[in-house]
């Protein structure tokens, strides 16, 4: 470091020499999120090709060599010469950074490309790139080597590195070979630069098969395979490949992420509106000019509230997911409320809502939701296009929600009536169980060992009141109750018994189960409120323990009493603070010859027991006949059930996690939801893995 600074000490970076300086800037990161975006850049470049009419296919392929390839059948990247640079069009598209056909010349309506970096971005951050264009009769090759165009020498199979040899006066575009008549499209082949990109980058298959389906939801027709070719993609050693293809649009695409009881069908809105922006425009002699522009907004929104409290929202702007929102999301979201608001102000004394004003959680809670909006030259904030700028499109998005509302709300066919009544019920409840909520959170403080009569009765509380030490044990059966009581440490794990099968909650609605006395009571206990309104903080004891017996029914209490956290108490198991308890399956008591004690060893399943009694032989040990097997937790003795259960020394607990919330709504909904088909294909599809041993009957 030195004091002086002059103009010597600058730096100025051409070209792409920047995006490999700083890919952050570009890509947000050079972890695996920055290797996913470069995949979505080039992968957007062929969706919006389908997006103009041009193709309906798009495959995607993870390669065995680590290489991701993108094949479309649209036009094709121009491959004539761009006569201000004088290179041909695939040059100037993956070398020239605010290249492209995307700044309003006529080639696209309404694009997710914007800044005409993307390709250039990834060519720049990958060590190899190939691309070939079919167009014309004939199929047309080049290669990059970290932005340079370029020829390699292959020996075989394309490999990153080759020996590579730059051109050195002109590029050249060359032809590869014959396209079939009236055949177009575009392959892109490219190899992440480990220069750049961290050495736990990867593409995640997940992700991109998410990505997939949203997109074939969006563009109606349009199939889009994604295969993996990876060694480790399938655990069989074959290959995985997955493929979308739907016609009903966002309609289907609500239908698809709803996982609760519907209170109204799919309801669709969508309008048009225009605009005036001022906006830079190129000149024929190159310089700019700012110039009025009349810009046409088409908006198309697919919404259904169910039973549930969850909101789903999804928000689009040229098939480019807003995850952030924006002025888009803002103005359905506000006109919304707004146009339920005074729905109930007229319908204020059959509803009985008094002085309470209906606030946009209310409207939201249990509400599916996907809206799109498809605009030239949208103003995004920054390249990863995460939040939607253009300020018009609030007032036009508001707009076509205010005419599509107030149609629902003044037709006069009877099952629009009927879904209209159960809306504004739903969303009156909403905001009733709201004030409700804030009313008792004001009041709500943690009770005492004193003040523990106000809290169910059954409940056999601790001393302790530090939060994060307690333990609340929820227990099967009075007979597992008398025996937990006196195994326990009643310093710092408190013990709630149910009796049987609680109430299915997935199925009964938030009025049922609230009214539902194993529901309520727990939700008490535990002391944090339910749905919307629950507070983690205001919970009562630092873990929640399922103890249920090891069998079929053990098996379906669990399941019910998580359907209940996942449903109405979901941020404790996101905390990681709901477990199950994991009792033994056996008691083995080993004898040892003369005066030595025997040795009780448990085990956990069958094949741990098939195991141990075959190291037992092997040691020559013998073992007391015949060998204990728990059906239940009562048939244990205290000092057994905290030596193996309970005490924190020696117990094994499962802790529940939540990886993934949508995937695991998915699995709640077809375990314990209303739709009986897809529940019995998954037991006729298992039924062949079932163990007849282990049914308890």
């Amino acid at each position: 470091m030195t004091a002086e600074y002059s103009a010597h000490h600058l730096q100025v970076l051409e070209g792409l020499e920047a995006v490999r300086k700083r890919p952050g800037m570009y890509i947000g990161s050079n972890g695996s999120p920055g290797l996913m975006h470069c995949l979505w850049e080039i992968i957007d470049n062929a969706v919006d090709e389908a997006v103009a009419g041009n193709g309906d296919r798009i495959v995607v392929v993870l390669r065995e060599d680590g290489s991701v390839e993108v094949q479309d059948s649209g036009r094709g990247i121009p491959v004539d010469v761009e006569p201000r640079t004088g290179l041909t069009g695939v040059e100037v598209v993956f070398t020239k950074l605010h290249a492209g056909g995307k700044f309003g010349g006529g080639s696209y309506a309404a694009s997710g490309g914007l800044h005409g970096v993307g390709a250039s971005v990834v060519n720049a951050l990958s060590e190899r790139l190939d691309v070939e264009v079919d167009r014309g009769g004939k199929t047309y090759a080049m290669s990059f080597h970290r932005g340079e165009p370029g020829e390699f020498t292959d020996a075989g199979e394309p490999r990153p590195d080759a020996p590579f040899a730059p051109f050195r006066n002109r590029s050249e575009l060359r032809v590869a070979g014959k396209a079939k008549k009236g055949v177009s499209g575009t392959r892109v082949r490219y190899w992440a630069d480990g220069q750049i990109f961290t050495k736990d980058a990867a593409f995640q298959y997940d992700e991109l098969v998410t990505r997939a389906r949203q997109t074939a939801f969006l563009v109606p027709g349009l199939e889009i395979v994604i295969r993996d070719e990876r060694p480790d993609a399938d655990p069989d050693g074959g290959v995985r490949e997955t493929s979308y293809r739907y016609e009903g649009g966002l309609g289907e695409f609500v239908e698809f992420l709803s996982t609760d009881a519907p209170v109204t069908d799919t309801w669709r809105l969508d309008g048009t509106g225009n605009f005036t922006e001022r906006v830079p425009t190129l000149q024929p002699d190159g310089s700019m000019m700012s110039t009025e522009v009349e810009r046409e907004c088409r908006v198309d929104i697919a919404l259904r509230w169910g039973t549930g409290y969850d909101t789903h929202m999804r928000s689009f702007v040229n098939i480019i997911a807003t995850p952030k929102g924006g002025t888009h999301q803002q103005g359905f979201e506000q006109e919304l409320t707004k146009q339920l608001r005074a729905e109930v102000e007229k319908n204020a004394r059959r509803l009985k809502v008094g002085s309470d004003k209906l606030e946009k959680d209310d409207v939201l809670a249990g509400l599916t939701a996907v809206l799109n909006v498809s605009i030239p030259e949208p103003q995004f904030e920054g390249q990863t296009k995460e939040v939607l700028g253009t300020p018009a499109v609030r007032s036009i998005v508001a707009k076509v929600v205010r005419e599509g509302m107030k149609a629902r709300f003044t037709s006069t066919k009877r099952d629009d009536k009927n879904q209209v009544s159960m809306l504004l019920d739903k969303v009156v409840s909403e905001m009733k169980a709201r004030v409700s909520a804030r009313a008792h959170k004001e009041t709500q403080r943690r009770k005492n060992a004193l003040e523990s009569s106000s809290l169910p009765a059954k409940l056999i509380d601790c001393r302790s009141n530090d939060m994060s030490n307690s333990e609340l044990f929820i227990v099967e059966g009075d007979s597992a109750l008398g025996t937990a009581r006196k195994a326990r440490d009643s310093e710092y794990q408190a013990l709630f018994p149910i009796r049987g099968k609680i109430l299915n909650t997935q199925k009964a609605s938030i009025g049922d189960m609230l009214s539902n006395a194993e529901c309520a009571a727990l939700i008490q206990v535990v002391g944090a409120g339910s749905g919307r309104s629950f507070d983690i903080d205001a919970a009562r004891y630092g873990k929640v323990i399922m103890m249920s017996d090891a069998d079929v029914d053990g098996a379906h209490i669990r399941t019910l009493l998580l359907t209940l956290f996942y449903r109405y108490m979901r941020p404790l198991i996101e905390a990681g603070r709901v477990y199950a308890a994991v009792p033994p399956l056996h008691q083995v008591i080993v004898q040892h010859p003369g005066s030595k004690p025997n040795e009780t060893i448990y085990t956990y399943s069958d094949r741990e027991l098939t195991a141990l009694l075959a190291k037992l032989r092997k040691q020559n040990k013998k073992w007391r006949e015949p060998i204990q097997r728990y059906k239940g937790l009562g048939e244990m003795d205290a000092d057994q059930l905290a030596d193996t259960t309970m005490s924190r020394d020696g117990r094994l607990l499962r802790r529940v996690r939540m990886e993934d919330a949508e995937a695991a709504g998915h699995v709640f909904e077809m375990l314990m939801g209303n739709e009986v088909a897809p529940r019995r294909e998954f037991i006729v599809q298992g039924a062949a893995q079932l163990d007849k041993e282990a049914i308890d009957a």
